[in-house]
């Protein structure tokens, strides 16, 4: 039986982590390692993790809770801020795997009935499987201008 682990960046991890690539045509989608655990580092609300499947390193993710949003029905916003697959596993699967074991993952730990993103619509691979697991635009662009997504756990 296989198993998948989330696993926050410590120094036992942090050299494998930062080796962690996308594909050369993913690269204006996403941050590298480096700059998440920078930006990690100067935003106490970011929680950056390992995605392991079984003992093996196949992505990376940063997450956490957002108190300034406030959308009335709230505090706050939980978000799924990064996401990657090592390119050595692309195609075979974990994508899937760890979105599916990442929102339970926030789920539990944050008992939330929304989880936020923010993509390129142009970034198809990452929209058709974040669709396949019912996120949805809810009309706001982030600040970097990419379009909002939202998951609603509610009426899914």
């Amino acid at each position: 039986m296989s198993t998948i682990r989330i696993t926050p960046v410590t120094e036992e991890n942090n050299s494998a982590v930062l080796a962690l690539k996308v594909s050369e045509n993913q690269k204006t989608y996403i941050e590298t390692p480096e700059q998440c655990l920078q930006e990690a580092y100067e935003c106490p609300y970011y929680k950056p993790v390992g995605l392991y499947y079984d003992d093996e390193l196949v992505g990376f993710a940063m997450y956490g809770w957002f108190p300034e949003y406030d959308d009335g029905n709230s505090e706050g916003r939980v978000w799924l801020d990064r996401f990657l697959i090592d390119e050595r596993y692309q195609g075979q699967g974990f994508g899937r795997l760890m979105l599916q074991s990442l929102l339970a993952h926030l789920t539990s730990e944050y008992q939330c009935n929304k989880i936020f993103l923010s993509i390129y619509d142009n970034n198809a691979h990452a929209l058709r499987l974040y669709k396949k697991f019912g996120f949805k635009y809810n009309g706001e662009l982030d600040f970097n201008g990419e379009k909002v997504m939202v998951l609603d756990l509610l009426t899914r």
